[in-house]
């Protein structure tokens, strides 16, 4: 069932529901950190309109840059203001940054410890025809191992909204993953949001439930949803599952992670993400340390994603509901 204490939206199952992509609530959010902050700046490269950064530009003309097709370029005046004081908030495709950007991420960035918000938009499978060449699948084995750099991938467009405001006022720099898709709003604007904290956004039913499985789903992003959606029928066939949104891969949530180690048979972490690296990398690191406990992970198994239409893509690569009832399945048969 749906955890009633996080107030999540009560219309997650209409065919109606609404719908945004998480680009869309990152850029509410920025224009909102604008006008609470007159230090916060923002730079882009070249695709200003496509991360939402135009909301902030039409709004803040005198704290917009716009460094055109230069990407490496704006990492390194994203630093220099950063020195001067400013807030910076650099934003474009995740494959161009922390794609193309990395080294100047861990120089300029992360090793001086100049506080930037580094925001990667159309990340994952989703982004569909645009192909495998524009579907940034390692972005979070890029950003999670740099020092000195929380990583944020926010469930729906409000959490992405919650995330950019909380960036702007985090110690160290952010990275925020960001999803082209428009998918369903799960969470409120009263459901809670903080860096560093998971949300357990189902229960299993124990009242109820004579075969309780102890699968616990662990994800983030665009696929939060799907794993809702697998929870639901799931449970609809007396298997009881619980999904965590991971919504920050660092620094993890270690207290709820091992808590929920504890009262389950086995983790399956689903990601649109290189399963090395990723969500299950960091879930299988923390747990073989402090709370050994099966983890299956589910994403993709070190290859390419390629063209197409993104849920086709999606089922296609086994993360969508079906795929993930499964993998859940096949856990139980172990």
């Amino acid at each position: 069932m749906l955890n009633p204490n996080l107030k999540l939206n009560p219309n997650i199952w209409d065919k109606e529901v609404e719908k945004q992509a998480t680009r869309d609530g990152f850029g509410e959010g920025l224009v909102i950190a604008g006008e609470k902050n007159s230090h916060v700046v923002a730079l882009c490269a070249d695709v200003t309109d496509s991360v939402r950064m135009n909301l902030f530009r039409d709004r803040f003309p005198e704290r917009f840059i716009e460094v055109g097709i230069a990407e490496q370029n704006m990492i390194g005046v994203a630093s220099g203001l950063a020195a001067s004081g400013k807030i910076p908030v650099a934003a474009t495709y995740g494959v161009f940054s922390p794609g193309r950007t990395w080294e100047q991420i861990r120089t300029t960035i992360c090793y001086n410890q100049q506080r930037v918000i580094l925001v990667g938009s159309h990340t994952g499978l989703n982004v569909g025809p645009d192909g495998a060449s524009h579907q940034m699948t390692e972005d979070l084995a890029l950003t999670r191992i740099l020092p000195n750099l929380v990583v944020v991938a926010p469930a729906d467009s409000l959490e992405a909204r919650k995330a950019i405001l909380a960036a702007i006022d985090y110690p160290v720099s952010v990275y925020l993953r960001l999803s082209r898709e428009k998918s369903p709003v799960l969470t409120t604007l009263d459901s809670p949001f903080a860096i560093g904290q998971a949300s357990v956004f189902w229960l299993p039913d124990e009242n109820k439930n004579e075969h309780f499985c102890g699968v616990s789903i662990l994800t983030c992003g665009y696929l939060v949803f799907k794993a809702l959606q697998a929870a639901q029928e799931l449970a609809e066939e007396k298997i009881f599952t619980t999904v965590i949104n991971i919504s920050t891969l660092k620094p993890l949530d270690e207290g709820l992670i091992l808590e929920w180690a504890q009262k389950s048979k086995a983790f399956l972490t689903v990601e649109e993400h290189q399963i090395n690296g990723g969500l299950g990398g960091a879930i299988a690191e923390l747990t073989s340390e402090k709370y050994p406990i099966l983890v299956r992970r589910l994403g993709l198994q070190d290859i390419f994603g390629e063209s197409g239409n993104p849920e086709e893509l999606i089922a296609k690569y086994g993360l969508d509901k079906e795929g993930i009832k499964e993998a859940v399945k096949s856990l139980l048969q172990l």
